[in-house]
């Protein structure tokens, strides 16, 4: 075990995580996308979306959500009043990055939030830093090694600070093809393979890997999703999430990208039926994104009323599948979380 931590990221650690030492947290952090739902949903163009209604948005179900769950990840941009609302003894992470991607380039490049930095992060109560990365092993090599750059300066900006650092990355087609369709679905579990093994490496100081399931459920034999088409049979998908595990060197956590909680939970049931040790999930639109509508129909106090019963039984119906989740110092290869700090 050559992972060290200060004690200082451990505690932050313990305070995103239940007294299990497995992280069920929640995301809220969407800014565009949000955005642009909220308009489709209101008739809207996405520009007329106000700033209250991000925010109240967020505060919703963060005030609701957040008594199912050990952590929340918020924007500082629109999410400051949601942190404020949290649950008490409910862990905070904030994004670093920016809304999207630089599209004036290739490669998918991520922006920093000007104003932001991991020491301020650390002054608005964080407990984390939050950077989601765009990645492919298949994109050109001088933009993947700048990408490696800019995750090495983050990595040693948290470690500077002592705040814990958490890298999303999130696979696409360089070539501009349907990331939802049977093709990327076949290259999936190498992207997500080799971009664990990547970002594992000591020098990137990534604390914790969020990561996306190795396979697309809806090209998997036997899965309810199952359009018809095969990517892999179970088996290979299993072996897929085996493979992912193995590699990584840090511990991890599934995110829902998206989908819904049904097809997200079944994910989870393959990933423990694998006897894959991940530490958690970081889950958002899939507990929430069907409250939507409900709000820009009739507003946050039908979207809190929908939250309360819908939206609890999503993040239950996910929390009900980390029973066989790993605490996260396990995946440090630690038998105790004392034992990680330098």
């Amino acid at each position: 075990m050559s992972v060290k931590l200060s004690s200082v990221k451990v505690q932050h650690l313990h305070a995103l995580s239940d007294e299990r030492g497995v992280i069920a947290a929640a995301a809220m952090d969407q800014r565009g996308s949000l955005q642009g739902s909220i308009a489709a949903a209101q008739g809207i163009q996405k520009n007329e979306v106000t700033d209250e209604s991000m925010s109240e948005f967020k505060v919703a179900v963060s005030t609701v959500l957040t008594s199912h769950a050990s952590a929340i990840l918020l924007d500082p941009q629109w999410g400051m009043p949601a942190a404020r609302a949290r649950q008490e003894g409910t862990g905070l992470l904030l994004s670093y990055e920016a809304s999207g991607y630089d599209n004036t380039r290739p490669g998918r490049r991520a922006d920093l939030l000007p104003r932001l930095s991991a020491k301020r992060i650390i002054d608005f109560g964080g407990n984390a830093v939050k950077i989601l990365l765009y990645y492919t092993p298949f994109e050109d090599e001088a933009i993947n090694d700048e990408k490696h750059a800019f995750v090495e300066r983050i990595g040693s900006e948290c470690a500077d600070v002592g705040i814990p650092f958490f890298l999303e990355f999130i696979g696409y087609d360089p070539a501009g093809g349907d990331e939802k369709g049977l093709d990327f679905a076949r290259k999936k579990p190498q992207v997500v393979i080799e971009s664990m093994e990547e970002f594992s490496k000591d020098r990137y100081q990534v604390d914790v890997l969020k990561v996306e399931i190795p396979v697309n459920l809806a090209y998997a034999e036997e899965a309810s999703v199952y359009r018809g088409e095969r990517a892999y049979s179970k088996e290979e998908a299993l072996g897929m999430y085996r493979e992912a595990a193995q590699i990584a060197r840090r511990p991890f956590i599934y995110l829902s990208a998206g989908v819904s909680n049904d097809q997200f939970t079944e994910s989870l049931r393959w990933a423990t039926e694998a006897g894959v040790g991940f530490a958690g999930v970081l889950c958002g639109r899939a507990t929430w994104k069907e409250g939507i509508p409900i709000y820009a129909e009739n507003g946050p106090a039908a979207l809190e009323d929908w939250l309360r019963g819908e939206g609890i039984r999503n993040i239950k119906a996910v929390n009900e599948c980390l029973k066989q989740a790993k605490p996260w110092w396990e995946g440090y290869g630690a038998s105790a979380p004392e034992d990680l700090i330098a």
